[in-house]
């Protein structure tokens, strides 16, 4: 299984995807640091919303073989610099979070455009407590190199 760090605000549903894709029980609590599972790395959303930990996602992101950008669909404002994903060598993917939470087609469009515009080469659509995009999501970590 390919290795994941994810990178998104405070809020976006990073633990929470986390959990689901480990397969444990959905608990909402605050990270308060880079925390580190088998095969998943999930970063505090300061870490993104702090341009001085910039340093810090960069060296973690060493770790990792992929880095999943996370924005949620609901959420219209914009979350990455065009371009953050030259801040890592690694494969840089893009997940909207929340999808069933999205108000129409136009907000889930404005995600997927700010996820293209950071950098990602491939989109995810994601409800993790609905278990929606999950599996898809899964496939493309496990799949062979």
């Amino acid at each position: 299984m390919k290795k994941i760090m994810f990178v998104g605000p405070v809020g976006v549903g990073k633990t929470t995807l986390t959990q689901r894709l480990k397969g444990l029980e959905l608990n909402y609590y605050k990270t308060q640091a880079i925390q580190f599972y088998d095969a998943i790395i999930d970063t505090p959303g300061e870490f993104l919303q702090h341009r001085k930990y910039y340093n810090a996602l960069s060296v973690t992101a060493t770790e990792a073989d992929v880095i999943g950008l996370l924005v949620e669909a609901s959420n219209q404002m914009h979350t990455f610099p065009q371009g953050f994903s030259s801040l890592f060598n690694q494969e840089v993917i893009g997940i909207v979070t929340k999808i069933d939470l999205a108000e129409s087609e136009a907000a889930l469009e404005k995600a997927r455009q700010q996820l293209r515009a950071a950098g990602a080469s491939q989109i995810f659509e994601i409800s993790s407590t609905q278990n929606q995009g999950v599996e898809q999501l899964k496939k493309y970590l496990t799949a062979d190199d």
